[in-house]
């Protein structure tokens, strides 16, 4: 049986004696007679979507190169105006200016012992059309630092702290040298971030195909994965310190705006980065001489993996203009018949690196397909309870400049009236994929539970959990999953236009999209077309019609709740879980210093291995102390009280009493914002300091521990802490309201 027939009898098992007719389900923040209304109201607006259509958008949208700024951008940006206009909402372009660098040289160049200058081009491919076309933005990285240098070439593995961890104990310093990491394993930014705080000139990126190409399959446009020469764009804005325009950090970048001196945006990198393929890769590696790599830095390609510390020396030469350019966003409103200063707000960017067919316009089609079946029902009669708000975010692709514009723009109004914020990414096929705030998470399960996965013809709820279940690595672990009520949604780190919502002004958000079973090379390249997007991504267009639904609905259900389905058991459940990992993650760390302090004491390290007797044995590390967790402990004791007399209280309803649950996740925030990046202000959830896009959870306190700040993992237990109070005494004056 192959793996996705299992998944699929896993899932119509989980959905055996679920199943249940649209009468008798319930939905959380409706009474029964409303919920009958509501999902009458959903299958009306399915009648309104169509693949086809989708797959239309997708073409035209992604016919042309459209980065923020061009020609391309203004005219999609237009287009999507027009469409708002025609479905009957009320829309505009609103335009801020922000910095963005384009390339003016790029010159990489191998100096010995042999020669080589870098392609650093894709070639246009005939069975791609959209990939020789003129406008496009060349391979780069946006936001490196101008620069002309030249030096020794070492390989520094994925960049990671712990391979310079290694590098150290090997003898081997970056320091004054240009260093080349692969892609993959934490986010782009991080890898020359890493190498600049270990004092390398310059920093090169490449794709190696054991990560993202030919040794996962067939390659473009035979197959689906990177070819040689395909090069993944992308920013390298330190985003962890914050998004948006490096230059106006805080506030809209309008156009009298007061503006940092660039040199001195503290988001932004000293050394020059650059991205290229494997194939000028190859040449690189191939020259590099010194250790061998140990094996779990070894890629794919043919030779053997060097760390470095011969005569291998590079030059690499990279100018940008530097411009403060025009940022569109497209906003559509249709105002709320009751609650109008409730706003429920949804997004997708719009402009792209390039084509950008799956990133982003396959989300943003999804999008526009929900807008225009929200419109024809309005036609129809149709009034939402709440104001809708439809965004087309401009300028995410170099570092979410659009939306926290937008947001920071609009601050003071949204904390006022942002009741959630439901975003979106590109879109693929196969499992839902989730996160957000949590008490979100019982919303989610209704709405996947509604909904129909084209592949399988089971819910996409089952559908996720049955996956859920088949990825769990022991046995235990798959019990729970089977025993699990739904789903867990995932927590948000960064890398889309969430960031700002969440994290910096704590409106309540979702990110929606589905994925999986469409894995690919294209990623961020000139082969992100429409072509690569109808053969190997969602070839029928039907997971747009999922995820239009899948967002649709919970856009319909928050518009039109009489009380907002906000549960905040689920949060309390989900953050005592991350109280325990912390706690657990202590522990273990304390145990495993003792362990390894007591090996190097004993000179065991060197004995281990042939290797490890070349390297410098690892320095002793400090003794990790007894944090007191308790101030977590006892907060969580105190949200586990509030929340659960709040789910029992069942006559409170009205206008204010929804605005107090949707501004619930405000008290989450520190008013002085994290440590070193004060911009990110929820203790729950933030990208990591050195994993970018991925998420930490209760980042003050996690983050402090895995870099050993003692002290400082101390004071963020009680900032953590205080939050947590203050969301239970919040919430609590709503269990003595009568």
């Amino acid at each position: 049986m192959t793996t996705t027939n299992f998944v699929r009898l896993l899932a119509l098992l989980l959905c055996a004696g679920g199943t249940t007719q649209a009468q008798d389900k319930k939905l959380f923040g409706y009474t029964d007679s409303a919920a009958i209304k509501q999902l009458q109201l959903e299958k009306q607006f399915d009648k309104q979507l169509s693949s086809s259509h989708i797959g239309q958008t997708i073409q035209s949208l992604s016919s042309k190169p459209h980065h923020i700024s061009s020609a391309g951008g203004k005219a999609v940006a237009e287009d999507i105006l027009q469409r708002f206009k025609s479905y009957g909402w009320d829309a505009e372009i609103v335009t801020y200016q922000v910095l963005f660098p384009t390339p003016k040289e790029r010159v990489l160049e191998l100096k010995g012992p042999t020669t080589y200058k870098a392609l650093l081009k894709e070639p246009a491919l005939k069975e791609d059309a959209t990939s020789g076309q003129e406008g496009q933005l060349p391979t780069y990285n946006a936001w490196s630092a101008d620069g002309d240098v030249e030096g020794e070439l070492v390989y520094v593995n994925y960049g990671l702290p712990e391979d310079y961890e290694y590098l150290d104990r090997a003898g081997i310093s970056v320091k004054g040298k240009i260093v080349i990491a692969k892609y993959g394993r934490s986010w782009r930014g991080s890898k020359p971030k890493v190498a600049q705080e270990h004092g390398a000139a310059g920093c090169i990126i490449y794709s190696d195909p054991k990560d993202d190409g030919y040794y996962n399959g067939d390659v473009y446009p035979k197959g689906a994965f990177k070819n040689e020469y395909g090069v993944q764009r992308g920013s390298v804005m330190d985003i962890v310190i914050y998004p948006g325009d490096p230059l106006t950090p805080n506030v809209g970048a309008t156009a009298d705006a007061q503006r940092l001196d660039r040199l001195q945006a503290p988001n932004l990198l000293k050394i020059p980065v650059l991205p290229i393929s494997y194939h000028d890769a190859t040449p690189l590696l191939k020259a590099l001489e010194g250790p061998v790599a140990p094996e779990e830095w070894r890629g794919a390609l043919p030779l053997t993996y060097h760390i470095g510390g011969g005569k291998a020396r590079v030059h690499l030469k990279l100018a940008f203009d530097w411009q403060i350019r025009p940022c569109n966003n497209v906003i559509a409103k249709l105002k709320g018949s009751e609650q109008p200063d409730q706003w429920v707000i949804r997004g997708n960017h719009h402009d792209a690196w390039v084509n950008g067919a799956a990133d982003p316009i396959s989300g943003l089609a999804a999008l526009l397909e929900e807008a225009k079946a929200i419109g024809e029902l309005h036609k129809q009669g149709y009034q939402p309870r709440r104001t809708l708000v439809y965004c087309a975010w401009d300028g995410e692709e170099p570092g979410l400049l659009g939306s926290t514009e937008w947001v920071e723009d609009h601050a003071a109004e949204l904390k006022e009236k942002a009741v959630v914020y439901i975003n979106s990414d590109g879109n693929g096929r196969g499992f839902l994929n989730a996160s957000g705030s949590h008490a979100l998470e019982t919303l989610v399960n209704e709405v996947a539970r509604d909904i129909t996965d084209p592949q399988t013809q089971v819910s996409i709820l089952a559908r996720k959990q049955a996956a859920d279940v088949l990825k769990a690595t022991t046995p235990k672990a798959k019990k729970e999953k089977l025993a699990k009520q739904g789903i867990a949604i995932g927590a948000m780190g960064s890398g889309s236009d969430y960031s700002s919502f969440l994290q910096h002004l704590g409106v309540p958000s979702l990110d929606l999209g589905f994925g999986g079973e469409d894995a690919g090379g294209e990623y961020h390249s000139i082969y992100d077309s429409y072509d690569d997007y109808s053969r190997f991504k969602d070839p029928s267009f039907s997971y747009g019609v999922v995820l239009s639904q899948t967002a649709g609905h919970t856009v319909l259900r928050l518009a039109d709740a009489v009380n907002l389905p906000f549960d905040f058991r689920k949060l309390y459940e989900t953050v005592n879980g991350y109280v325990s990992e912390l706690t657990e993650l202590a522990g273990n760390l304390r145990e495993s210093t003792a362990i390894d302090n007591q090996l190097i004491r004993e000179r065991k390290y060197q004995l281990a291995t042939d290797t490890a007797k070349h390297l410098l044995p690892p320095a002793q590390k400090s003794e990790v102390p007894y944090l007191d967790f308790s101030p977590l402990q006892n907060a969580l004791i105190g949200l586990d009280t509030t929340t659960a007399a709040l789910a029992a209280k069942k006559n409170l309803t009205g206008a204010a009493y929804n605005k107090v649950l949707y501004q619930a996740e405000q008290q989450l925030l520190s008013e002085k914002g994290l440590p070193a990046r004060a911009w990110y202000k929820h203790t729950l959830y933030a990208p990591g300091f050195y994993t970018g896009y991925g998420v930490k959870t209760i980042p003050g306190v996690r983050e402090a521990i895995e870099q050993r700040r003692w002290t400082e993992a101390q004071e963020q237990i009680s900032v953590a802490a205080e939050a947590i109070k203050r969301l239970s005494v919040y919430l609590n004056a709503l269990t003595h309201a009568s």
